[in-house]
């Protein structure tokens, strides 16, 4: 063997053995390592287990502790439960025991009750027996059974009733006018005094004057058609007749009359009338009346003094001028009736200004009656609460002719101003119709009433004379018969002013000496 193989054997060997001796030292100390670490997790498991026997015995401990806690309580609340429940049945046991102590009371009371039923119903009866007996005597003594008594008896009572009623009517009413009628007539007669308004009677028709004769053929026009475009334009009726030198306008609208008129007279003067013209004039004058209804009432609001009313209720209050009621011009009448409710509220010591304005308003509703339906009341109130007006006028807008109830006594104020003005002898005016349409309905409620003999309507239907029965309407009859009269006059006709009821009862004796 070649010592170059030797060499290599030998350091191969010394390798081989090298390993073998690395690997079992490399084991022992594993296994050294293996064996401590198994020590120390014995350890670790050991201390685990005391500190959990240790904190398994504490939590034992707090959870009996607890429990024992819980148990007090428990028994505690248990025993104050009971103690509660004690004192409950104590009461119950003391009111049942007052329940039946009541319940023996009543028992006994009510034994006593029936036996004094029995005593009273015996007493009852010999009662009823005396008193049919004392009725039986008396029937025997007077003559009169007790039904006649009792009519007697009721008449008399009523007669005596009736009599003190009349008598205490009588003297109330002449206390309160005694009372009433100065201070009414100082404050009235001092208003209409101090208000001296004008006085403008309004009719359907206007008459226009003309140069000559010959301006009728030029108003006609070819074929009329001047005329017609006049009447289409305006709604006016154009009445040409024998007429000398005048034309007539007639129309129920006073708006459309003035209209007319003022085309009319305009086209005189130009002188050259034909249908574009009359087109012209008349948008001219419609022009210039809406103007002048809105300076009237602001002439108007200047008149009465009073401010702040809304600029659509002023131009209304204008139009007013065109607008009638029984020919009493309707705008004359407002600012009358505002002048006198002013004149009054002064003389009461009332809002002067507030006064004047709801009698200014107060007929405001007549403006636009023609155009919308209802009353010109409805309308008035419903125009002030359009325009914000206080409650107070429009209060008076809707009871100055008694629809409703007036609230204060501004209403009451111009319901009296608005009778004044309409009242007053020239005011107004009415149709024949009407007045003898009026003088017959007074005649007919007064003859309708009982022991009335005749009626007459006299002075114009402002007094009415009733003569009655005397054998069926006694003296203290007459003054509830004239109350009844009058209460259904109000309620039925419509009147300016008042009316007089005279009862007229009359008796007479004759004899003859022989």
């Amino acid at each position: 063997m070649s010592p170059v193989i030797s060499a290599l054997v030998t350091g191969l060997v010394v390798a081989v053995i090298t390993w073998f001796v690395a690997v079992e030292y490399r084991k022992k100390t594993y296994e050294s390592k293996i064996g401590s670490a198994e020590e120390k997790s014995r350890e670790i498991i050991d201390e685990a287990l005391k500190t959990a026997e240790t904190k398994k015995r504490e939590a034992l401990l707090e959870a009996k502790e607890e429990s024992i806690k819980t148990k007090n309580e428990l028994e505690k609340e248990t025993r104050e439960r009971r103690a509660e429940l004690q004192r409950y049945e104590r009461r119950v046991l003391s009111k049942e025991e007052n329940v039946e102590k009541k319940a023996d009371a009543l028992e006994k009371r009510e034994a006593g009750l029936l036996a004094r039923e029995e005593v009273l119903g015996k007493k009852t009866a010999e009662v009823d027996s005396l008193y049919e007996k004392g009725i039986q005597e008396l029937e025997k003594i007077s003559g009169l059974t007790s039904e006649q008594a009792k009519e007697y008896l009721l008449k008399s009572v009523e007669d005596d009733v009736k009599h003190d009623t009349a008598k205490l009517i009588k003297e109330l009413e002449n206390k309160a006018k005694e009372e009433a009628d100065k201070k009414a007539k100082d404050y009235i007669v001092t208003a209409i005094q101090r208000c001296a308004a004008d006085h403008v009677a309004e009719t359907t028709v206007s008459v226009v004057q003309l140069p000559n004769d010959e301006m009728k053929g030029r108003i006609i026009g070819r074929e009329g058609r001047n005329i017609r475009t006049l009447e289409t334009m305006t709604g006016v009726e154009l009445i040409i007749d024998d007429t000398p030198e005048a034309v007539v306008l007639s129309g129920f609208d006073p708006i459309r009359r003035e209209v007319a008129r003022i085309a009319l007279e305009r086209l005189i003067v130009d002188g050259r009338i034909h249908p574009a013209r009359i087109e012209e004039m008349v948008e001219k004058a419609q022009k210039e009346v809406e103007t002048m209804m809105r300076e009237e009432g602001e002439a108007a609001v200047l008149e009465v003094g009073i401010h702040g009313i809304h600029p659509e209720l002023v131009k209304l209050l204008g139009k007013m001028k065109f607008r009638t009621s029984y020919g009493q011009n309707a705008l004359k009448h407002s600012i009358e009736v505002a002048q006198l409710a002013g004149l009054l509220a002064a003389e009461m010591g009332l809002d002067v200004r507030l006064a004047k304005r709801a009698g200014l308003l107060h007929d405001i509703g007549k403006s636009v009656d023609h155009e919308m339906e209802g009353s010109h009341i409805r309308l008035g109130a419903d125009l002030c609460r359009k325009y914000k007006e206080s409650a107070v006028v429009i209060n008076a807008v809707e009871s100055h002719h008694g629809d409703v109830e007036p609230q204060s006594l501004i209403a009451c104020l111009v319901q009296a101003a608005d009778t004044i003005s309409a009242a007053r002898p020239g005011a107004r005016r009415e149709t024949l119709e009407t007045y003898t349409n009026r003088l017959k309905q007074l005649e007919d409620i007064t003859n309708s009433f009982k022991g009335v003999d005749k009626s007459f309507a006299v002075q114009a239907g402002r007094e009415v004379r009733i003569m009655v029965v005397p054998e069926q309407i006694s003296d203290d009859d007459m003054v509830l018969l004239a109350r009844d009269i009058a209460k259904r006059i109000e309620d039925e006709l419509e009147y300016p002013g008042q009316i007089k009821i005279n009862v007229i009862r009359e008796s007479r004796v004759t004899d003859y000496a022989k």
